[in-house]
């Protein structure tokens, strides 16, 4: 995610200098075109055509933010969720003489949750940032699972099944952990319908198509009022629809990875800090901005 005051430019154009060129190009030819050859470009509806465009694209842009938003959304449910599993595993492990072990599992396990959602949102593989947290045995175990982060999931649940076996929580304690845990499920389940359910195709094919037409039609409209700084006129105002477009793309899938994805490098730093230091053990330091950009 991109952070700071103002957005940058460049990166605007970087998205966009690909098809940008291509309209200059075809801008500088339209405008030879019409000052070599006495024909008459016709009159077209552009002021209408791309009225339309950019009501549809505003559509299109509005649905896609609400998916990042929401993704967004599910992960500040999921930081909060995880918080408070570490404090209630804190809070009936405290005095216990296997409460520290109880305690350490479970932290390391839903830290291991944590990572584990992030890159299998990011289509990566979980294994290592498993192994790391909680050990290669949990992560043996995750991995053989086709959904690892629903492994670690139950493995936290089986862990506090046993205690109540052995007595060492009641089933109101136990039901009280089952509710924070349906949050976390409830937060992962919706996160996975936003990778798995993309936009439907009509809304990022025909704003592509409408734009495109748009602005290839554009130049011929402008040459007559504009002449010689037709190229100029038109590239400007091809860069505002090309850049629109690029937004809505850039906003459809919010985990992708890339510098306009939700931050989950840094939020699961946040759930692992938080974690760590509510179990007692050493925490890493926070994630900052690199080169302005917060993975």
């Amino acid at each position: 995610m991109i952070v700071g005051a103002r957005p940058r430019f460049r990166q605007i154009i970087i998205e966009v200098w690909k098809p940008l060129t291509i309209l200059f190009v075809w801008d500088v030819a339209v405008t030879a075109f019409h000052m070599m050859t006495p024909i008459k470009e016709p009159p077209l509806p552009t002021a209408l055509f791309g009225t339309a465009i950019a009501l549809f694209m505003g559509f299109r842009t509005n649905a896609a933010y609400a998916r990042w938003w929401e993704a967004r959304t599910l992960w500040g449910a999921l930081i909060n969720a995880s918080r408070s599993l570490a404090r209630i595993t804190r809070s009936l492990t405290k005095g216990e003489p296997e409460g520290s072990e109880m305690r350490h599992n479970i932290i390391l396990r839903q830290i291991a949750f944590a990572h584990s959602m992030r890159c299998q949102l990011r289509r990566q593989s979980p294994y290592e940032d498993i192994a790391r947290i909680a050990g290669t045995d949990v992560a043996d175990m995750a991995v053989a699972r086709l959904n690892p982060a629903n492994a670690l999931l139950e493995d936290i649940s089986g862990i506090y099944a046993d205690a109540l076996a052995e007595s060492r929580i009641t089933e109101i304690q136990q039901a009280t952990v089952e509710r924070v845990l349906i949050d976390i499920a409830n937060a992962q389940g919706g996160m996975e319908r936003i990778k798995n359910t993309p936009l439907p195709n009509g809304f990022r094919f025909f704003p592509n198509l409408f734009t495109r037409v748009f602005c290839v039609l554009l130049p011929i409209a402008l040459v007559e009022s504009l002449g010689l700084a037709t190229p100029i006129g038109s590239t400007l105002i091809g860069l505002v629809f090309l850049a629109v477009l690029s937004i809505g793309e850039d906003l459809t899938d919010p985990f992708a990875n890339s510098v306009h994805d939700v931050p989950l490098t840094a939020m699961c730093r946040t759930i692992e800090i938080d974690l760590l230091q509510t179990a007692g053990l050493p925490a890493p330091e926070p994630l900052t901005p690199d080169h302005g950009v917060l993975w």
